[in-house]
């Protein structure tokens, strides 16, 4: 099926079947995310390619083919780069195919899936050497925006409220100064089950990886394990997370105790998701994706446990508990 055509798919087949000389014999989305990207599924002579259109004006794709190179020179499985068009922001790329992790994961393979994404997220933080690629850091200023991102899109922009000012500066300083005392790796930034792709041979396809940095060791770790499309028993995420941080000591890659580096995963997720709550709420209002509100209440969720679990965060907690939780309910009824 041929899709209905604007002006950037007539670039994107004029590119394919007048520039690569392809001949095309279907074209359809095959995703959109959360920035100005789209991803086609174009077919040629029996093969499938995956085709990225990012408009130049909106979107840079230079990060995407840096990260590329860096993850693949580390045998990180990434799509395959087979054309690149610079000027006009499209990229022919490798078709990892349409089933993700989430739409495998359940009771039954959940073990399985996550040892194979834990096996190549402990890859791409202990083969990858942060001194010898160029990638942005995350530092406290860079944290201090992502935490921005939540108050000025969910509270002010969604909710209409302000959070207590010495509250939420107490909050965001707590949560930067455990990210900051890290140790530091590679970290791909959006490392989830929907950004894994299930492989025929029982491999997992990374992608969405243009934004990685070098940051914090717990960072992907739980975006993976603490999902915000997909949550766990506590006693399955404690697993998972034992496991991991025993790889990590006998690897010689941390050196600190259970008990510090749960903190650390813990106040990475909230950190985490007060950023992914920002973006679900910018998402609907400035780009019209409303679908993914349907994930902040889970994403709210993993914050409010967090907050039982530490007491410096207690009043944090109670704060999301009975002022946006209820405010949040109220908009939804709107």
């Amino acid at each position: 099926m041929m899709i209905n055509a604007d002006l950037r798919t007539i670039s994107m087949m004029d590119w394919l079947e007048n520039d690569l000389l392809m001949i095309i014999s279907s074209c359809e989305i095959a995703s959109s995310d959360a920035s100005f990207r789209r991803y086609f599924r174009v077919n040629s002579e029996q093969t499938s390619y995956i085709v990225m259109d990012a408009p130049p004006e909106k979107e840079n794709i230079e990060p995407f083919i840096n990260v590329a190179k860096i993850f693949s020179a580390s045998n990180i499985n990434v799509p395959n780069i087979y054309q690149q068009n610079m000027e006009e922001g499209f990229l022919l790329l490798e078709d990892f195919g349409t089933e993700c992790f989430l739409d495998k994961l359940n009771g039954h393979t959940a073990n399985g899936l996550y040892k194979i994404a834990c096996d190549e997220l402990f890859k791409l933080q202990s083969q990858i050497d942060i001194k010898k690629i160029t990638l942005p850091h995350y530092d406290e200023a860079f944290f201090e925006r992502e935490l921005v991102i939540f108050e000025d899109w969910f509270l002010h922009g969604l909710l209409d409220i302000e959070a207590p000012i010495l509250l939420w500066d107490r909050v965001r300083r707590l949560l930067i100064n455990s990210a900051v005392e890290q140790h530091v790796v590679c970290v791909h930034r959006d490392y989830h089950s929907r950004n894994l792709m299930s492989l025929n041979d029982d491999s997992v396809g990374v992608i969405d990886f243009q934004d990685a940095v070098v940051g914090p060791i717990t960072y992907d770790l739980v975006s993976l394990l603490k999902d915000c499309y997909i949550a766990w028993p506590d006693s399955a995420v404690e697993n998972w997370l034992f496991d991991y941080y025993q790889r990590l000591i006998q690897a010689n890659l941390i050196n600190c105790s259970l008990t510090d580096f749960k903190r650390w995963f813990d106040l990475m997720g909230m950190q985490r998701h007060l950023k992914a709550v920002g973006i679900f709420a910018r998402l609907h209002i400035r780009d019209n994706k409303s679908m993914y509100l349907q994930d902040i209440p889970r994403t709210l969720g993993y914050i409010k446990a967090v907050c039982v679990k530490y007491p410096e965060f207690a009043e944090w907690g109670a704060y999301i508990e009975y002022q946006v939780l209820p405010k949040f309910e109220g908009y939804l009824l709107l």
